[in-house]
């Protein structure tokens, strides 16, 4: 009996040695982080976490990298981005230029290269009344009234950086030629602003209408407000034709930098004229050219042996001075007309196709079919309107004795003037600076006064370009 008690309490303290095993397996199972440390186990996990922190470091060190690469790239367009470098420069300073969208069609520009009393203002006209040009006429007046008295050829260079801010629409560059303590420019200040088409109609003026043909009364644009520059660009960046006139570069040549730049499709059309013509029209305007004609006069080699201008024994007044300035002017002008002959004659590179010269001449003689060819050339399109205003510009019955000022008259009849209004020695010394560029354009000399004054023989014969 005693053996069994002993079997039966030896199973009891079994059975409770099981039961406390049970629990604690529970309480392991309910409670995982009460593990027995096992060092095994721990380093994998510790070796887990270290590639997982490594592979982590190292994404994130490329992400950083990718990141500058990326910002630099943005940081500078004018090495990679494609579309900043075919944009035009901007010479002006204010920030929206950054950002103006680029035009889809580039600007036709075209420069009219001719001198004074030419029909240049005139022929500027015929681009002031298109619908589709922004006109600027002779803007480099200011450099010339600025820096007077400056001789002609010395403000060559000047005048070409002028024009390369005006042909991307900067206008701030008349800035540069203002009076100290002057009023900014505005649009009416501009040299020949009160005759512009586009300055005096809408939306700057609602006196005209641009595309109206027909001259503007500067009495009538006097009365528009003026407007700033930065307003006159923004019309100036809405035209794919912009058209400049003027008098003050005197070759070609110079504007040699212009025509190569890439982001400009410049072209030149060269009026000229007779140079009799124009020294008679120089004397008969001498009052309103005195400056002009100093300035040019002061770029003449003085070691060049000269004819005399007057007969001996005659004695000089002071209209004979004037008129000598007005006249000596001609031996600068023809020179450098002859320099830009002769490179059309054998035009480089950068002047092949972009150079159309005009005969004065030819132009009143049939004004409807060398307005057509112009038009052609500068990419413009013709209309009956214009045609017209041209045709009756040149059959006038009217004769301005006011000089600068655009009118109809009977322009064949002024273009001949000369043969009876200079003297035989005036008409020989105009020969003797200008027999160069003559010969190229077909203007033939004459012998005699009587030949000067038979107005039956012609005097112009085929040009040579």
């Amino acid at each position: 009996m005693r053996s069994n008690q002993f079997l039966q309490l030896q199973l009891s303290v079994l059975e409770e040695k099981n039961g406390v095993y049970d629990r604690n397996l529970k309480t392991y199972r309910n409670h995982p982080t009460k593990i027995v440390s096992q060092p095994g186990i721990v380093m994998k996990v510790l070796r887990r976490k270290r590639i997982v922190l490594f592979i982590a470091y190292f994404l994130l060190l490329v992400l950083t990298m990718l990141n500058l690469a990326n910002y630099r790239w943005t940081k500078e367009p004018q090495q990679c981005n494609l579309q900043m470098r075919s944009t035009p420069y901007q010479g002006r300073s204010d920030i929206r230029f950054l950002y103006r969208p680029s035009l889809a069609k580039k600007r036709q520009l075209v420069y009219v290269l001719t001198t004074w009393r030419s029909g240049s203002s005139f022929f500027g006209e015929l681009f002031n009344q298109h619908p589709e040009v922004f006109f600027l006429y002779e803007p480099m007046w200011h450099i010339w009234q600025k820096l007077y008295p400056g001789d002609a050829v010395s403000l060559q260079g000047a005048a070409r950086d002028m024009l390369s801010s005006l042909y991307r629409c900067d206008l701030s560059v008349f800035q540069l030629y203002n009076s100290p303590g002057s009023k900014n420019f505005t649009s009416l200040g501009l040299f020949g602003g009160t005759l512009n088409k586009v300055i005096c109609s809408y939306p700057l003026c609602s006196a005209y209408r641009k595309e109206v043909v027909g001259m503007v009364d500067d009495k009538v644009c006097k009365k528009c407000p003026p407007q700033s520059l930065s307003l006159l660009e923004e019309e100036c960046l809405k035209y794919n034709t912009i058209v400049i006139k003027g008098v003050r570069v005197l070759d070609v040549n110079v504007l040699t930098p212009l025509m190569e730049d890439p982001s400009l499709d410049l072209k030149v059309i060269h009026l000229v004229r007779d140079p009799r013509a124009v020294a008679n029209s120089r004397i008969k305007s001498r009052h309103g050219l005195i400056r002009e004609n100093l300035q040019v006069v002061r770029s003449r080699d003085p070691k060049l042996r000269r004819i005399p201008f007057v007969d001996p024994g005659h004695k000089i007044s002071k209209k004979d001075g004037a008129d000598y300035h007005s006249v000596g002017a001609m031996e600068v002008i023809c020179d450098q007309t002859y320099r830009s002959l002769r490179t059309a004659l054998n035009p480089p590179d950068w002047l092949k196709g972009k150079y159309l010269a005009v005969r004065y001449e030819d132009l009143v003689d049939n004004p409807v079919k060398t307005l057509r060819n112009v038009y052609q050339f500068a990419n413009l399109s013709t209309n009956l309107d214009i045609e017209s205003f041209a045709l009756n510009m040149t059959n006038g019955t009217s004769s301005s004795s006011k000089p600068f000022i655009v009118s109809a008259r009977n322009a064949t009849q002024a273009a001949s003037a000369w043969r009876t209004v200079l003297s035989i020695q005036q008409i020989k010394q105009v020969e003797e600076y200008c027999h160069n560029a003559m010969a190229i354009l077909g203007y033939e000399r004459v012998r005699t006064a009587g030949e000067a004054k038979d107005l039956s023989k012609s005097l112009l014969t085929a040009s040579k370009l």
